[in-house]
């Protein structure tokens, strides 16, 4: 078995005519490779961020004996979607993608909603003497709450993003389509 020469530009055996018989990669199936590494980094930041909504929903809010089954429920079907979702990221597998950009999406707005009503996020804001001053004062919200709105917009940003990112490499993935 003969060795390329690593000084010569050319495979021994060649005279470079065979340049148009060899293969070359699509650019979609580049973009698809980085499109998957850029929603496992999505995947990660929203499972961390699925902890932290799991930990305030443990918190008690405004009745301290109720749970709050649908912040819980909604954090149980998120981590079953991502995995989901990680599946189809991995096996290339379009129809699982596609649910877990549906039944994540649905299940964050379900936690956001709870939380926030748990812990009279919106109630706060509105009777918040911030409308009325024009000014934003940080006495008139607690920290927790100032943190727990930040929290939301921090996972509603995510999620839009991660849906954007599931829906450009859904878009690469499919291959493009033959006329006839």
């Amino acid at each position: 078995m003969q060795h390329r020469k690593l000084t010569s530009g050319r495979p021994s055996g060649t005279d470079g005519s065979d340049y148009s018989y060899r293969m070359v990669v699509d650019s979609r199936y580049q973009l698809v490779a980085k499109g998957k590494k850029y929603l496992s980094l999505h995947f990660i930041t929203e499972a961390v961020l699925l902890l932290i909504g799991a930990t305030l929903a443990y918190l008690p809010g405004i009745e301290a004996d109720a749970p709050n089954t649908v912040a819980y429920s909604s954090v149980i079907v998120s981590v079953v979607s991502l995995i989901i979702g990680n599946i189809g990221r991995r096996r290339s597998r379009s129809g699982l993608l596609r649910f877990y950009a549906v039944v994540s999406s649905i299940v964050m707005l379900l936690l956001i909603a709870s939380l926030a009503t748990q812990h009279l996020l919106l109630k706060a804001i509105q009777d918040s003497k911030l409308w009325r001053t024009g000014k934003y004062d940080v006495n008139d919200l607690s920290h927790f709450q100032i943190g727990l709105l930040l929290y939301m917009v921090t996972l509603s940003v995510l999620k839009l993003c991660t849906v954007k990112a599931v829906a450009f490499l859904l878009f690469n993935m499919v291959p493009p389509k033959k006329t006839s």
